[in-house]
């Protein structure tokens, strides 16, 4: 083979390469899901846990391309999405919410329509068997855009929403870890009482395990919807609430440019306003959804946060981010193409 044919070779398979780089990149994304960002390492992972968490995960990312393939809209999408995860045990969310401080389980959620930015969210809510939605009927059936514990329940009930006892939620793994989370805390509390004189309140509870969960979706009217469900902070006390049910910090949707849904240190997240900063820079300094978002979450973790996010925007592009070991998360396309993932 002479020189000029070797590199006419080269040459035309750079071009294939760069051909199919291109389309690759220029796939276009209907659905993105996550399932929580943490300490998610391999060798700490089963090979059946594995497998059971990418099974729930597909699930979830086949009930939503469904829905929109039907022609729902994109709220019914993420609606019908979450529930598959929050109906599992693996997610902190619904059945598998973690346990408070006081041996409860106390649910947040939010939903944002980003055809007209109405918003709902629940916070604090312990028999709502699908919190998210009770958001929903919160942004449909009130005036208002977020409620919270006895109040929110006593609006679920009388908008239809299926109320189960407290029982359901309990799981022996959340249990468990509330036990040894509660076991760190006093010990910590001694380490500091002995150090310092004296404890300050939310440097104890560092949740290193977030199992939040959360779904975007665009639907073929071109409408972005997002939504977010979490059973909060392990061994958490005083009511907390983190940034899953507050509008512009866990969740936010606007179809000029993205949906966002976030899971990780919530504190973090809502000091940052980090869901509305995403769609502020691209909106103002016309940054792409990948770029907003990196930075917005780097601003976390300089502040000293973690955690990760899920973004689409309005022409179907995706990104992922987190600065923890792991997320749990996967994407949907226009054709039907699902994608889970788990580790970095």
């Amino acid at each position: 083979m002479n020189k000029h044919i070797k590199v006419t070779m080269a040459l035309l398979f750079c071009m294939v390469a760069m051909n199919s780089f291109a389309q690759k990149q220029g796939q276009k994304y209907v659905m993105v899901i996550h399932g929580g960002a943490g300490t998610i390492l391999k060798k700490n992972m089963s090979p059946e846990k594995e497998k059971a968490y990418t099974a729930v995960l597909t699930q979830a990312l086949q009930t939503g391309y469904d829905a929109l393939k039907a022609g729902k809209s994109s709220l019914d999408a993420v609606e019908a999405t979450i529930h598959i995860m929050e109906d599992s045990p693996l997610f902190n969310a619904g059945k598998g919410s973690v346990f408070t401080h006081d041996g409860k389980n106390e649910m947040d959620a939010a939903i944002m329509d980003g055809s007209n930015q109405m918003a709902g969210a629940v916070a604090g809510v312990s028999i709502i068997k699908n919190p998210i939605s009770a958001a929903r009927a919160v942004m449909e059936k009130s005036e208002h855009v977020m409620m919270v514990g006895r109040g929110a329940e006593t609006f679920a009930r009388q908008s239809g929403m299926q109320l189960v006892n407290p029982k359901y939620f309990y799981t022996k793994e959340r249990w468990n870890g509330l036990q040894q989370a509660m076991k760190e805390d006093s010990m910590k509390a001694v380490l500091d009482h002995h150090s310092k004189g004296v404890m300050k309140l939310g440097t104890l509870n560092h949740d290193y395990k977030f199992g939040t969960v959360g779904a975007v979706a665009l639907d073929q009217a071109g409408n972005l919807a997002a939504g977010t469900s979490t059973g909060g902070m392990t061994n958490k006390k005083f009511g907390r609430v983190g940034d899953a049910p507050i509008i512009g910090a866990g969740t936010y949707a606007n179809n000029s440019t993205a949906g966002i849904s976030c899971t990780g240190w919530g504190e973090f997240y809502i000091r940052n306003v980090v869901a509305y900063d995403i769609s502020a820079m691209m909106e103002y300094k016309k940054m792409s959804v990948a770029a907003a978002a990196k930075a917005a979450l780097d601003k976390v973790g300089k502040m000293g946060g973690d955690g990760g996010l899920i973004a689409l925007d309005k022409n179907g592009n995706v990104t992922m981010p987190f600065n923890t070991e792991g997320m749990y998360r996967g994407t949907v396309t226009e054709d039907g193409k699902i994608e889970v993932l788990i580790y970095k």
